[in-house]
């Protein structure tokens, strides 16, 4: 290391937060500590009704379990520290906490990008494949698609992670984000990141790309085997057990292809921030009430966990 790499190893970084506007600063801790609290209490419940309740030990809630848990942790990633930032209009970080934050972020992010793109897989067999849907996605082969989800997330996070530690840092050690972004990061570099922004660039697509197409595959055929349901049949159920997904899907997969797709001059500071509070907090805390509000087996697992837990303990007048 040089002498210039050592002093920010030392030093750490400065997130800046939103900065450029001091006086909203208490209204951003206020939402997201809101939001935060929301997502907490949204996908540990979830986990906590899928887990007790024996008729959603299926596949589907099977993965929405491990997308709750996802939520969670990316959140869980991000979020204390931002709040941190928001107090105090800027935080410190050292040098090794940023890059595992930066580490988890990534991981999380694309592997909560496959996980979706694993759940239009399970929709898709059980609207199309009724017959061997129980066969197909056994307890096994869950297991072993999510295993590879997390596999492919934490590897392809070590590669960004580790190429973004070789390169040298100034002086210049502010980041202008409330945690530390990959693209924020390698603004403050005095080596070349080419490649760090082509793998970058390149890495997002064909993950975005790779699961995109497992979606639109998957929601083509579903789409196709809905349409030739006679209407009164059954039509609108299938069509609901595939709303929430949908729903999902499309929120998270928006901001982050405008974050990661676009070249990095194509895109503003300000742009990156907004874009960024979708999927690290608004996402998360959205999920479990796009999946429970529409899905009547989650509110009544709700319903009985309710009575079974609480309702018991009550103090009775």
């Amino acid at each position: 290391m040089t002498d210039e790499e050592n002093l920010t190893a030392l030093s750490g970084f400065i997130l800046l937060g939103f900065s450029d506007a001091p006086e909203h600063q208490t209204t951003l801790f206020t939402i997201f500590l809101s939001l935060y609290i929301l997502m907490l209490l949204g996908n540990l419940t979830m986990i906590l009704v899928i887990n007790t309740d024996p008729q959603l030990h299926t596949p589907m809630y099977f993965f929405l379990t491990h997308l709750s848990f996802i939520d969670f942790c990316l959140s869980s990633t991000i979020v204390p520290k931002a709040l941190e930032t928001f107090l105090m209009g800027r935080s410190h970080i050292t040098f090794w906490g940023c890059f595992a934050q930066m580490y988890f972020f990534f991981a999380l992010a694309i592997c909560e990008c496959f996980v979706l793109g694993v759940m239009a897989y399970d929709r898709y067999m059980a609207v199309c494949k009724p017959l061997l849907y129980a066969t197909t996605m056994n307890r096994a082969r869950s297991y072993g698609m999510m295993a590879l989800v997390y596999i492919m997330g934490f590897l392809s996070s070590l590669l960004h992670t580790g190429l973004a530690g070789t390169l040298s840092f100034c002086r210049a050690r502010s980041i202008n984000h409330f945690f530390c972004d990959l693209p924020a990061l390698l603004k403050l570099s005095c080596s070349s990141t080419r490649v760090n922004e082509i793998l970058q660039v390149s890495d997002a697509g064909l993950n975005t790309l790779g699961s995109a197409l497992l979606v639109l595959v998957s929601y083509a055929y579903i789409l196709h085997t809905i349409l030739q349901i006679p209407l009164a049949r059954g039509r609108p159920k299938a069509f609901s057990t595939c709303a929430s997904h949908l729903v999902a899907i499309t929120i998270f997969y928006m901001p982050g292809t405008l974050a990661y797709v676009q070249p990095r001059k194509a895109r503003s500071q300000d742009q990156a921030k907004l874009v960024s509070v979708c999927y690290t907090i608004l996402i998360p805390a959205l999920n479990p009430f796009i999946y429970s509000l529409r899905n009547k087996e989650v509110k009544g697992a709700l319903r009985k966990l309710w009575v079974r837990k609480l309702v018991p303990h009550l103090p009775r007048l």
